[in-house]
């Protein structure tokens, strides 16, 4: 079938972009695309429609196709909660975690469960577009290898290699990724895309040239350096855009093990809000909000907040008058305790919490991944998906949830002073009419109320890119090349 894998010189070289433009401007075309990536490494994640959970940027590319994610667009996820070890998701599900060395002898059986994947997506689209992971340059992992040439060989298909040019030497990037591949690999890349130009291309153009001399390939495109993009972020977490007229001070506690800071996409882009991340050696809580957000590794972030005295952080804040929201493995931390008999997380077996909400917190095998839709304490509607494999029970709970779902069930808390929220629930700025009651909650005017939408965001934002791609990629080479 028609199919493009796009592999980069680098980590952040921009292959998640690219794809995403791709994909948008070939839906926008008529065809059925669909987005594919063998491998990722990603602590922000996405609930997929059929109940697993893949990359936060195969989501975004989804949005990109017109389509709800599914966990075939990314087989395999690894989500970090050390730096030598990492939970395994196949296919949607978590298998266990495995350290790097388990995992490199793993890869067989993950490259089973990628190929059938790929199957999957290939019967059911007119086009795959695919994204590497890292470098294809990454000579120790080469040994079979899913996530870059070892795939791209594997099912036949033609690569560009994109190298981004703002970090400097990226004529070495691409000469040197070149020189590490077999002969057959090198073949395998078709042309070369260079991103986030900024400049006189008039400078650049003797050094394009010396390139296609050298290579024998052509460049296919130089994008350029795209200001305020406000598209998910899937590893590094963002600052904000805009703070020039804001008028409420949100500070989200920066965690070691931070998860799905994509959550906070919606409050980095509203140009009334001061929204910034607060580092855990703090010294105090200087904000009308703080938020705590989900974590990969509870426990252990835990132990790290309780040596820099958080608790006493915390309730200083509030006693100031501060609002406090926490979500997911944050809000696992207000609770009474931490309870994982079965060492999910690691060695611990108990630990105490924050003990700011009467609740506890069991790890079990089986992780929840589910799409949610209810209401709020205050009526209004709400969306969004829980991503967990802590349950948690207790007096606190039932008191008086955050949300009420449409099939009768609650979740989260709410302190009897309203200054506090917990809740499970992720993506919960997205939808405009939930957007509006967090932030009256969180102490901005009503007189400063504007729709937010944020799908609509991203949409427009993907369009912004497609836009780029239309004007400065060679389309018609790239069309080629799937054809």
């Amino acid at each position: 079938m028609p199919a493009l894998m796009i592999q980069g010189c680098t980590s952040d070289a921009g292959k998640s972009t690219l794809v995403a433009a791709l994909c948008r401007l070939l839906h926008r075309q008529g065809y059925s695309v669909a987005p594919f990536k063998p491998q990722n490494m990603a602590l922000s994640a996405a609930v997929s429609v059929d109940g697993g959970e893949i990359g936060r940027a195969q989501a975004t590319q989804a949005l990109a196709c017109g389509l709800a994610p599914h966990s075939d667009m990314n087989p395999v996820l690894l989500k970090p909660t050390s730096d030598r070890k990492a939970q395994v998701i196949i296919r949607g599900k978590a298998i266990g975690h495995l350290d790097a060395l388990d995992y490199h002898h793993y890869k067989a059986t993950a490259r089973t469960a990628v190929l059938e994947a790929w199957q999957s997506l290939t019967r059911q689209y007119d086009i795959c577009l695919v994204e590497g992971a890292g470098s294809p340059a990454e000579i120790n992992l080469r040994d079979n290898d899913i996530a870059n040439m070892g795939f791209a060989e594997a099912v036949d298909i033609p690569v560009i290699l994109i190298a981004d040019i703002d970090r400097g030497g990226v004529f070495a990037h691409i000469i040197g990724t070149l020189a590490c591949l077999s002969e057959s690999e090198q073949a395998r890349i078709k042309g070369f895309v260079i991103n986030r130009f900024r400049g006189d291309i008039a400078l650049l153009q003797s050094g394009l040239d010396w390139l296609e001399t050298k290579t024998g390939k052509p460049v296919l495109g130089l994008l350029p350096y795209l200001m305020d993009l406000k598209l998910d972020e899937e590893d590094a977490v963002r600052r904000p855009i805009h703070a020039d007229a804001a008028r409420l001070k949100i500070r989200i506690l920066r965690l070691p093990h931070i998860s799905n800071h994509s959550d906070f996409t919606p409050l980095l882009n509203d140009p009334r809000l001061d929204v910034d991340y607060l580092s855990i050696d703090a010294a105090a809580v200087d904000a009308d909000v703080l938020i705590i957000p989900g974590s990969k590794a509870v426990m252990s972030d835990l132990v790290q907040l309780n040596e820099q005295d958080w608790r006493n952080k915390i309730l200083r804040h509030l006693r100031y008058g501060g609002k406090l929201l926490a979500i997911c493995g944050g809000f696992q931390m207000l609770g009474r305790q931490l309870l994982d008999p079965k060492r999910i997380e690691g060695n611990r077996p108990t630990m105490a919490g924050f003990a700011v909400f009467d609740f506890a917190t069991r790890w079990q095998s089986d992780k929840i991944l589910t799409q949610r839709t209810g209401k709020l304490w205050n009526g209004e509607p709400i969306n969004g998906y829980e991503m967990h494999q802590g349950i948690s029970s207790g007096n606190g709970l039932s008191q008086r949830p955050f949300v009420t779902f449409d099939d009768g069930t609650s979740d989260g808390a709410m302190s009897e002073d309203g200054k506090i929220i917990g809740t499970y629930l992720h993506g919960l700025f997205d939808h405009p009419d939930a957007y509006h009651a967090l932030l009256s909650w969180m102490g901005l005017p009503n007189t400063s109320y504007q729709a937010i939408d944020h799908k609509a965001q991203q949409l427009a934002e993907l369009d912004r890119l497609a836009d780029m791609l239309e004007q400065h990629v060679d389309m018609e080479k790239v069309m080629e090349l799937l054809a």
